[in-house]
C-alpha cells in the first residue's frame, strides 16, 4: 500500500446556517491522482481552502504528511505545490523573476527541469507578468509548481485559459509527476481531462462527498450503453430484466442495460446477430447521471 499524503477526517466547515462542507473524510496516496469533482457551489474550492490552511473549518482535521494543517501549517505547506484556477500574480516583475520568487518561497526547486518546462510549454519567461494573456498566466503557474517536485501537487481548474496543445503538456507532466510518486489532487471541471488522468474520482454535492472511487467502481451510476444489428426482425426486449430506454430503428436496436446483461444476452439467444455493441459510460455521462441539469443551492459561499 502507498504511503498516505493527505487524509481528512470529518473536515466540516459552516459559513453561518449554510454548510459548505460536511464531514468530509478523504485520503490520496504517493503516486496516485485523486479527481475532485462536483457542480459550482458544490464546496471544491471550500475543500481547498482547508486542505492549504487559509480557513479553518468548524470540525474535523486535514492533515499533510502527518502534519495537522492547521497547527503544522509550515511543515504541511513544504510538501505542497498549488495551483489556483486564477493567480493574482505581480504585474512588474517578468515570468522569469516570479518564477525566481516563486522557488525561493518554496524552498527547493529542479532547475533544469524548470528550464525543460519552460521550452514544453513554449513560455516566454522575459516578458514581464502584466503582458502576459490569460493562458500564459497559467502557464506560469504551472512551471511554477511542477519545478518544485513537490510530493503533493493540489490544483484547482489547472488548465483554466490553456490551448488544448498545452492541455496535452499539462496531462504529460501530471502523468510524469505520478510515476515519480507524487501525489495530485485534481479539482476540474474538464472531464474528459480528469477521466484520462485520475485513478479514483470522488463527486461533491452541495458540500457533501456522494461518490468516491475508480471509474470502474462508479460505473453503477448510468448504465451500459448497447447497440444491436439483426439480421432480420427485431425481437421484443421490452419485458427483458434489466432493459430500458429501447429505441428502434429497422433492424437496429439502441438500449440501456441497469444491471447484469445476462438477461439481454440470454433473450439474444434465438436471434440472428449481425453485430452488438456496448460501451460503458464515460465520466460526463456518470457526471450527468448523478447531477442531471440540477443547479446547486444559491447562495453557496464557495466554490
Amino acid at each position: 500500500m502507498a504511503k498516505v499524503i493527505l487524509q481528512t477526517q470529518g473536515l466540516t466547515k459552516h459559513y453561518g446556517s449554510n454548510v459548505a462542507l460536511d464531514d468530509l473524510t478523504i485520503d490520496l496516496h504517493a503516486g496516485e491522482v485523486l479527481g475532485y469533482l462536483g457542480p459550482n457551489g458544490a464546496g471544491k474550492t471550500t475543500t481547498i481552502r482547508a486542505l492549504l490552511g487559509l480557513i479553518k473549518p468548524t470540525s474535523g482535521s486535514a492533515e499533510i504528511f502527518g502534519f495537522d494543517v492547521q497547527k503544522q501549517k509550515l511543515e504541511a505547506h513544504k510538501q505542497i505545490a498549488y495551483v489556483p484556477g486564477e493567480a493574482t500574480l505581480w504585474p512588474s516583475l517578468t515570468g522569469a523573476e516570479t518564477l525566481h520568487l516563486l522557488a525561493k518561497v518554496h524552498g527547493a526547486v529542479d532547475i533544469a527541469y524548470r528550464d525543460e518546462l519552460i521550452k514544453r510549454f513554449a513560455f516566454d519567461p522575459n516578458k514581464k507578468v502584466r503582458a502576459y494573456s490569460k493562458g500564459n498566466r497559467q502557464k506560469l503557474n504551472l512551471i511554477a509548481a511542477f519545478m518544485t517536485r513537490a510530493p503533493l501537487l493540489i490544483m484547482d481548474e489547472p488548465t483554466n485559459g490553456l490551448d488544448p496543445l498545452m492541455e496535452q503538456v499539462f496531462r504529460n507532466c501530471v502523468l510524469e509527476a505520478k510515476r515519480a510518486g507524487q501525489a495530485v489532487f485534481l479539482s476540474s471541471h474538464i472531464l474528459d481531462e480528469v477521466e484520462a488522468l485520475c485513478d479514483r474520482v470522488a463527486i461533491l454535492r452541495a458540500g457533501k462527498l456522494v461518490e468516491i472511487g475508480t471509474l470502474g467502481q462508479m460505473r453503477h451510476l448510468s448504465a451500459l450503453k448497447v447497440e444491436i444489428t439483426f439480421d432480420g426482425a427485431v425481437p421484443d426486449l421490452s419485458q427483458v430484466a434489466n432493459v430500458k430506454n429501447i429505441q428502434k430503428n429497422s433492424n437496429r436496436v439502441q438500449c440501456e442495460v441497469h444491471g447484469p446483461i445476462q438477461p439481454l444476452l440470454a433473450a439474444l439467444n434465438s436471434s440472428k446477430i449481425v453485430k452488438l455493441l456496448s460501451r460503458e459510460p464515460s465520466l460526463e455521462e456518470l457526471f450527468l447521471t448523478r447531477y442531471g441539469a440540477e443547479e446547486t443551492k444559491d447562495g453557496q459561499p464557495s466554490d
